[in-house]
């Protein structure tokens, strides 16, 4: 029995997990992973790094990135504290979701987990101050391999639930090309 929920996005790739906390007098408990339960909805994949990042203020946006084969990775994103806007966007051509982007909000309270399999740019907006996500990726970074997309890009139109005024944004993101002419190489 899974101890867990799993919901697909508008993307069906993209999975909403929601792991059953078991609590007590002490706390709680609950299984982030467990590799037989996701290989079981189609997400069999070896995580071999795990990164973590605090993003100090409400309004910062991190994305849209990947990373283009042979270095590709898929993605298990949670928050430890506060709570991100998480956002992935198919790159896989010819697929019927292609250039289609989807969304779901992540809370440490909640501890809602997505999975983003290989063929997306990932991004997320941090919806509290001093907001700590982490995330399971199944191949090691590889800066040869680094790329993205612009955040705030008119097609991908994504709806990041902040006011402009709050957004900030790295030198790097702020310079991601557009999807516009973007050739994939999903």
């Amino acid at each position: 029995m899974s101890n867990f929920t799993a919901e697909r996005l508008v993307i069906p790739e993209i999975i909403l997990v929601r792991p059953r906390k078991f609590a007590d007098s002490r706390g709680w408990f609950m299984e982030t992973w467990k590799a037989p339960d996701f290989a079981a909805l189609g997400a069999a994949v070896d995580f071999v790094q795990d990164n973590h990042s605090m993003s100090t203020k409400r309004g910062t946006i991190r994305g849209l990135h990947f990373q283009i084969p042979p270095r590709a990775q898929a993605k298990l994103v949670r928050v430890l504290r506060g709570a991100i806007y998480d956002v992935a966007v198919d790159l896989r051509r010819g697929a019927a979701t292609y250039g289609k982007r989807c969304g779901a909000t992540l809370t440490a309270e909640g501890g809602e987990q997505l999975f983003i399999p290989r063929g997306f740019a990932h991004g997320f907006c941090a919806l509290n101050d001093n907001t700590e996500v982490v995330y399971k990726v199944d191949n090691v970074y590889a800066p040869e391999c680094e790329a993205g997309l612009f955040w705030g890009d008119p097609d991908l139109a994504v709806d990041w639930p902040i006011h402009s005024s709050e957004i900030l944004v790295s030198d790097k993101d702020a310079k991601l090309p557009e999807f516009a002419g973007f050739n994939s190489p999903f």
